[in-house]
């Protein structure tokens, strides 16, 4: 599934999706959920009726949650709710099982929407193209590989993340304010979670991560990963002729990574 953090954009899936990477990452979802659950971690956990696994039924894999009934008159506190993070980060790092290193990335798709583009001049101008396939030569090795990633960024821990912006999937429940939506729950670096939010939402984060004792986030790796999420948004323009409304969520993220410096920086 492809979303946009800070926006709720229609869902579609993209085009290298199939059921099984779908219910490997549903799984994931579900096991994580159930063992912050069990620690008190307040996560909307999955549901207690029907075993916890993705069900598969008329070619979609489903899983179910628990019902919590939501506070309709609460408006999102997105400063409020990236302080938390932080409380949710030192929450998941003693998560014991196995999680793939930046599969919220999505690589294998942002590598072959960037080839299907070269057929939709339409959709990405010759220039913007180009740029984005150079951008992903130097970004690429750093998303596929933890070894690249850790001497290009010597020091930066990994742990258990949730992979789509917290801070926007943070549930206004009746009795308390609980995560939700993990599906795509990964190793990597905390500032994968905070990417793209801006100054203030950062800010908010590191009083949250100095209150859990944990390091702030690091400037070069926000930098890097919000050179990612960039590409991720250009390769959703391969999704547009599915979903024509979503060039509204996509335009605007566009427009930034137009001004952006190239690959964020990395490549200096």
């Amino acid at each position: 599934m492809i979303s946009l953090a800070g926006t709720q954009p229609p869902v579609v899936l993209p085009h290298c999706a199939d059921l099984g990477s779908q219910a490997r990452r549903q799984q994931a979802e579900l096991d994580v959920t159930r063992w912050l659950a069990d620690r008190g971690t307040p996560v909307i956990p999955p549901s207690p009726l029907v075993p916890r696994e993705p069900v598969q039924r008329d070619g979609f894999s489903m899983t179910f949650w628990q019902f919590v009934e939501e506070d309709r008159d609460k408006e999102p506190d997105y400063v409020a709710n990236s302080e938390i993070v932080a409380d949710l980060h030192a929450a998941m790092r003693a998560y014991p099982g196995p999680l793939s290193f930046l599969s919220a990335a999505e690589p294998q798709f942002i590598t072959e929407s960037l080839a299907l583009l070269e057929k939709s001049p339409d959709l990405i101008g010759p220039t913007d193209l180009d740029r984005a396939r150079r951008e992903w030569q130097v970004l690429e090795p750093l998303v596929r590989s933890r070894t690249a990633f850790e001497k290009a960024f010597p020091g930066i821990d990994l742990q258990p993340i949730h992979g789509d912006s917290p801070p926007a999937n943070v549930f206004s429940g009746v009795d308390r304010d609980l995560y939700s939506d993990f599906e795509l729950v990964t190793l990597g670096p905390v500032e994968w979670d905070l990417a793209a939010l801006g100054p203030v939402l950062e800010s908010a984060y590191n009083r949250g991560a100095q209150r859990n004792g944990m390091r702030p986030l690091n400037e070069d790796v926000l930098s890097f990963v919000n050179a990612v999420g960039m590409l991720r948004v250009v390769a959703c323009l391969t999704l547009v002729p599915q979903l024509p409304s979503l060039v509204e969520y996509l335009k605007p993220a566009i427009d930034q990574w137009q001004t952006m410096p190239f690959a964020g920086g990395t490549a200096d």
